[in-house]
């Protein structure tokens, strides 16, 4: 399996993460879907989502698959008073990354990255790595800290 830029940054921060791969469906891009191919609990694997606030520009949150992220809550972590989330139209430009394959690792620039409290119910957590069908599982503490990213409570 080739490494992917997110891998890589790992290798680099001296970090440990094992590569996990399935079948992509085109048609469901999931991370519940991921977590049925993989034989994983949706709770475990983490959807990374685009956001733009009214103040902060550009943010990224990670918060579990099945679970929805709460705005609101984004938006009061991250000082803004409204946050949306991007059009998908503007993921790749802005991430350098396709849907169903954004990783909170590896942007094209340094957005301020939020990740949900929950990860840390797990010894383990799943992320994209950056390619669809290719997926990184590691520790939430050492995503977090790769990501300079306080816990907070994103979803819902």
């Amino acid at each position: 399996m080739k490494k992917t830029n997110a891998a890589r940054i790992l290798d680099r921060l001296g970090l440990e993460y094992r590569l996990l791969e399935f079948d992509v469906d085109e048609d469901d891009l999931s991370a519940q879907n991921a977590a049925r191919k993989l034989g994983l609990p949706p709770e475990q694997i983490f959807k990374t989502l685009v956001a733009r606030g009214d103040k902060s520009g550009v943010i990224i949150a990670s918060v579990p698959g099945g679970r929805e992220l709460d705005l609101k809550a984004l938006a009061r972590v991250s000082g803004n008073k409204k946050v949306e989330l991007v059009p998908l139209k503007e993921i790749r430009p802005l991430t350098g990354y396709i849907r169903g394959a954004v990783s909170p690792l590896g942007l094209k620039s340094n957005f301020p990255c939020y990740l949900d409290q929950s990860a840390f119910d797990h010894s383990s957590i799943i992320i994209s790595a950056g390619t669809r069908g290719v997926q990184i599982s590691l520790s939430p503490r050492d995503l977090a800290a790769a990501l300079k990213a306080e816990p907070v409570c994103l979803a819902r």
